[in-house]
């Protein structure tokens, strides 16, 4: 399946500008191939590819809505590491593993404070496409974790950190949720403070296993608990 980006309204297609100039000049494609157009939120179209010039366009054929989604649905929220390439890889993973909403933190450890979210959001989509999805995953802004919490649900929410001496909680023993969120926190984990505020908004703490593992590892290994968790339902 050749998979592209774009938008479907009234049953037509609008194939979005960089796809277009992607398909011309990069894949070089010829008119008449069968390719598909999502537009992210479930429904994707299919039909010929027509060509005009440096203009791409789809001939539709067939609109298919509501298409099923993931589930069930994780959002991990995770503080950006300080080699960027880093987050990258974990968007590019876990997307690929159905992961439905992402959020970066700002911690008391975060040592990188600026980001393009606008670049993530094309690595999502990217990989969206790349894994044959039609729901693409949400990637919110920058936020600093006590503005994060205000907005969560405290039962459908956990931690993940390397405080041994503190209750941990293993993945197994998280109950069949529908949604769930997972805080990851950055190169040198939350900060006690962090932990004890996390612990007193009634949001439970869990241990990845023994090992110690990094910021992206571990967001890759949560999304792959939960893809595990897709796949055996």
């Amino acid at each position: 399946m050749k998979l592209f980006f774009g938008e479907i309204d009234n049953g037509k297609a609008i194939i979005n500008d960089e796809e277009q100039q992607h398909i011309v000049k990069v894949l070089r494609m010829k008119e008449g191939e069968e390719i598909h157009v999502t537009d992210g939120k479930g429904n994707v179209a299919s039909g010929q590819l027509l060509i005009e010039g440096k203009k791409a366009s789809l001939n539709v054929s067939e609109i298919k809505t509501d298409t099923p989604d993931f589930n069930p649905k994780l959002h991990i929220a995770i503080a950006p590491t300080k080699n960027i390439d880093r987050i990258e890889f974990f968007v590019e993973k876990a997307v690929e593993m159905g992961i439905s909403e992402i959020t970066i933190l700002q911690t008391e450890k975060t040592e990188r404070k600026n980001i393009s979210i606008d670049k993530l959001r094309k690595q999502a989509i990217a990989a969206s496409k790349q894994s044959l999805r039609f729901h693409f995953p949400v990637v919110n802004d920058l936020i600093k974790l006590p503005d994060f919490l205000k907005n969560i649900s405290p039962e459908k929410t956990f931690v993940a950190h390397c405080h041994e001496n503190l209750e941990r909680i293993k993945l197994n023993h998280i109950p069949a949720l529908e949604e769930i969120t997972f805080l990851i926190g950055p190169e040198g984990d939350f900060s006690e403070r962090e932990i004890q505020f996390l612990s007193d908004s009634h949001i439970k703490a869990v241990s990845l296993g023994n090992q110690r593992l990094r910021t992206e590892t571990a967001g890759v290994f949560v999304a792959a608990w939960n893809y595990f968790r897709m796949v055996k339902g």
